[in-house]
């Protein structure tokens, strides 16, 4: 089993390799233990549906233009390995982290940003409890964060730092966007054509 030396040795491997960004990682998705996972994969599913692909091997990219990484990090058991993913971060080809934490010490999204500055990291706390621990940066370490349990806004918001270099990027979150709205249309003209005892029935159906 690997140790956390072991990844340790693996990131910094990665960040010396000098890699073609375009075969690297472009989202960095972490939690500080597995069981946030639930809570994170909707971040894995916006990325999911905006055509960004599981990159699982440093050295062999998938096809995919663009991709993500995950890890578990935690700032309190093993910080070692916080501090090297995010000293690493940029060398590695990552342009955005997000970063998920539950608890009332809900730190890995705040020590990361502090420690891969200037690259922007994504709060998702994890609980209610966790909001006022991950949104609580000092001035000059910023941190942007979404509401408790909202990974997906999230994962929305990685690929929207992205569309500001990738026009590819930028069309998918548009046409995203517009199916949302479309969906609102198709469900205010029902609403309105059925009325409120038709509308009803057709959930039902």
């Amino acid at each position: 089993m690997p140790t956390v030396q072991d990844l340790i040795r693996r990131l910094e491997a990665e960040a010396e390799a000098d890699a073609d960004p375009e075969t690297t990682p472009d989202v960095g998705i972490i939690m500080g233990s597995d069981s946030d996972l639930p809570t994170m994969e909707g971040a894995y599913d916006a990325l999911d549906e905006l055509g960004f692909a599981e990159q699982t091997d440093f050295d062999e990219a998938p096809n995919a233009r663009f991709t993500y990484e995950s890890y578990v990090v935690s700032a309190h058991r093993t910080p070692e390995l916080m501090y090297v993913y995010g000293e690493t971060a940029a060398d590695r080809g990552l342009d955005v982290i997000v970063a998920g934490a539950g608890g009332k010490s809900a730190d890995l999204p705040n020590m990361t940003a502090s420690i891969a500055y200037p690259i922007p990291v994504i709060g998702v706390p994890v609980q209610e409890k966790s909001v006022d621990s991950v949104i609580g940066m000092p001035t000059g370490a910023p941190i942007v964060a979404v509401d408790a349990g909202k990974s997906f806004n999230a994962g929305l918001s990685a690929a929207q730092v992205l569309a500001r270099e990738h026009d590819a990027v930028e069309e998918r979150l548009i046409a995203s966007h517009e199916d949302l709205k479309g969906g609102v249309a198709d469900v205010s003209a029902d609403l309105h054509d059925l009325g409120i005892d038709g509308f009803r029935a057709r959930d039902v159906e």
